[in-house]
């Protein structure tokens, strides 16, 4: 049973990318063009107009949104993901953790590509491979954890209060800011650090990628832990939920 779940997870990403790749005119490309013109668009704002970026902004900037981007598709289209397919839910019994995570899994995916291409840039910009990149392994699952954790409890609650998807949007912009995606925070306090897991995710990130320097573990590990919890209760929610979907209408 658990190998059949399996194979309809990696069919049902394979299928999602293949049709999200359909949709757009510049298919694969845009994949790209996407994070490029955001980060195109914050680098104007704030390191030529604003004169507010400083030295590395560019190597700062890239890989914080990124990372940032990358967190919040996966946030917002597996919350997305039960509310949208009620229908299917009640025609077909599946498991309904499938749904969350087939947008999980694809925006990997998507982020991989990303990703491959942020090395390179941040290689011709002057900040080659070092030894921290063992690192990086740990560290991407991390934030994939963390990520993971925050969907799935938008994702069980979303079908229960709909206007939800009014709200995470909004939600998502406050904690860009407070994480430091597109400028430093100095003189973060400590309640803040400990607060948040993207704070410390992303300056562990760009810790190893420009730096290469070690993350600290101990605030990974607190970071870690926070998101598996959110993970675990997510998972509770729609597990608990899930008798209750198949009743809701669209």
């Amino acid at each position: 049973m658990r190998h059949h779940l399996t194979e309809l997870v990696l069919f049902s990403t394979y299928a999602e990318l293949r049709a999200e790749r359909a949709r757009s005119y510049l298919g694969f490309v845009w994949w790209l063009a996407e994070p490029a013109m955001m980060m195109a668009a914050f680098w104007i704002v704030f390191d030529v107009i604003l004169d507010t970026g400083g030295r590395d902004y560019l190597p700062f900037l890239l890989i914080g949104l990124v990372v940032w981007q990358w967190m919040k598709s996966c946030i917002t289209h597996a919350g997305h993901a039960i509310w949208t397919n009620l229908g299917l839910i009640r025609q077909v019994r599946v498991p309904v953790l499938i749904f969350p995570f087939v947008q999980m899994f694809a925006d990997t995916v998507k982020f991989g590509c990303v990703f491959v291409l942020l090395l390179a840039i941040l290689w011709l910009l002057g900040f080659p491979p070092n030894r921290a990149y063992a690192a990086l392994p740990l560290l991407l699952l991390s934030i994939f954890v963390c990520a993971a954790g925050a969907g799935l409890v938008v994702a069980a609650l979303m079908p229960l209060v709909p206007d939800l998807r009014f709200v995470i949007e909004q939600v998502l912009t406050v904690v860009m800011f407070l994480s430091g995606v597109a400028f430093a925070l100095r003189n973060v306090p400590d309640w803040l650090m400990t607060a948040n897991p993207v704070l410390v995710l992303l300056d562990a990130v760009r810790g190893v990628l420009m730096y290469g320097t070690w993350p600290d573990w101990p605030a990974l590990a607190r970071a870690t832990a926070a998101s598996f919890a959110a993970g675990a209760i997510g998972v509770g929610l729609v597990l608990r939920f899930a008798p209750r979907y198949p009743k809701m209408a669209v």
